[in-house]
This record gives C-alpha cells, sequence and structure tokens, in this order.
C-alpha cells in the first residue's frame, strides 16, 4: 500500500470562480458540466466529429462563423439566435457532423474549459463516461484537480455528484488523497445519491431550469451512466478524442 504522504492529490473544485484557490498543485484537470455542455462534448466526439473548439464568449463564437466554422451557442438552456444548435447532445449525433470541427460556447461549460487551459492536461467528464475517465485518472496517477461548471460560479448539485464520484473511485483505490472539505462533501453527496440518482436530482436548481424548456429527453440522457466509452481531452485549443484503451476494466466498476 503506498503510503499517505506519496499518494497523489485528487480534489473537487465548485465551481470555476474558485479555481485559482487550487491550481498550483495539479496536473490534470477534469471538466464537468453534466447538464449538458460536457455531456454533449463527450458524445459528439464518440459519434464522429473530429474536434470540438471550446470558447467563452459569443462574439468569439460569431467570428468563427463568419469565417465559415460550424458554431453552436448556448445561453441559459436555450440555443443563441444566429446558430442552429446549442448544447444538447442529440444534435451532435447527426451523421452529417461526423469528420467536422465545430466552435462551441455554453453558458457555464465552455467558459470553466478555458479557464483551467493552462493546466497540462484537460479533459472532460459526465456521468456518460464516469467509468471510463475513473479508470484513466486511476492509471495516469496524477494530481487531478476536478472542476464543477456548476451555475454562473455558483454551486450546483449535479456536478458536485458527478465531482464525488469520480473522486471517490480515485480515493477507494488508496493511491490517491485528499486534504479539502470540498472534496470529502462531495464524495459523501455521491454516496447519498448514488441508489437514486433521478430522484435526487429532481430538486436541482438546473435541472427544474431544462424542464422549463421541455427537454426532458436531454436531462435523461445526461444523468445516465456510463453509455458512452469516450474521453475528450484539450490539444492545441481544441477537444478531440482521447486514444486511450484501459489496461484492465476495474472489477465492480462505479459504484452508482
Amino acid at each position: 500500500m503506498i503510503p499517505v504522504s506519496e499518494r497523489k492529490l485528487v480534489e473537487v473544485c465548485y465551481s470555476p470562480g474558485q479555481y485559482h484557490l487550487y491550481k498550483e498543485k495539479f496536473e490534470i484537470a477534469v471538466i464537468i458540466d453534466v447538464l449538458r455542455a460536457t455531456s454533449a462534448i463527450t458524445t459528439a466526439l464518440h459519434c464522429g466529429v473530429a474536434s470540438i473548439i471550446p470558447v467563452s464568449t459569443l462574439d468569439e463564437a460569431r467570428e468563427y462563423l463568419g469565417r465559415g466554422f460550424i458554431a453552436a451557442a448556448e445561453r441559459d438552456g436555450e440555443v443563441v439566435e444566429g446558430f442552429d444548435f446549442g448544447n444538447s447532445p442529440f444534435a451532435y449525433m447527426d451523421p452529417a457532423l461526423r469528420g467536422k470541427t465545430i466552435v462551441l460556447t455554453t453558458t457555464n461549460g465552455t467558459r470553466a474549459i478555458q479557464i483551467a487551459s493552462d493546466m497540462p492536461t484537460v479533459v472532460i467528464g459526465c456521468l456518460n463516461n464516469l467509468e471510463i475517465l475513473c479508470q484513466y485518472l486511476i492509471e495516469q496517477h496524477k494530481n487531478t484537480l476536478i472542476i464543477a461548471s456548476g451555475w454562473k460560479d455558483k454551486v450546483n448539485l449535479e456536478d458536485t455528484i458527478c465531482g464525488g464520484a469520480i473522486a471517490d473511485a480515485l480515493l477507494e483505490t488508496r493511491k490517491f488523497r485528499s486534504d479539502e472539505d470540498s472534496t470529502v462533501a462531495a464524495k459523501f453527496i455521491y454516496r447519498s445519491a448514488r441508489e437514486h440518482l433521478w430522484s435526487f436530482l429532481r430538486s436541482s436548481s438546473h435541472r427544474r431550469r431544462l424542464i422549463k424548456l421541455n427537454i426532458t429527453r436531454d436531462v435523461k440522457y445526461c444523468l445516465t451512466l456510463n453509455t458512452v466509452p469516450t474521453i475528450p481531452i484539450l490539444k492545441n485549443g481544441a477537444l478531440v478524442k482521447l486514444e486511450y484503451q484501459p489496461k484492465q476494466l476495474r472489477a465492480n466498476g462505479v459504484q452508482v
């Protein structure tokens, strides 16, 4: 067993606004925006989109659009006027998008990616790719910061639960340790929710926002675990599919 002092760190940061409090100690950043940006990005690359360029602002996305790029934009859960689609995972299943590069801006997720882009490695996490992502992080065995995109720099429940699930899986190996109460809290919130995830998240603020937009199908998709065995990774400013094969599958997977 690895002595505690030699274990790698894993911590959960609840919002991009807190990133500066954590960033110095870490080598890998995991960006989470369960509803819906990181779920959409993971789905897009799994379905054959070649790359996604994340940008923070609508002006940046419009500039790319004017240069002939395919561009998508979402604000407050809705597609922005002038763009064909936003951050619904189902939009990225279109076979016509295979092999294409897409520029994407969203309310929370792409901003979090940009903020953490100075990290040596940035990967994308969601509930859809939870198990393969955890296996990758365990095999990398590096100091790992899990960044929840939250909602406009505020905490949200679904990203906290996903972050807690990842942290719990890494800590269970006894190869990682945690020093922060944010990680302890996220882990135990996840453990409280894992047996009845849909019911637990029924009262979450962002789920209520999305339900009002009549996109229940998107919500159900994003809250379904281990359906997309793909890990997006940031390379030269674009998200691409990580070429990764687990050395071996975890015996019990991620408990949910």
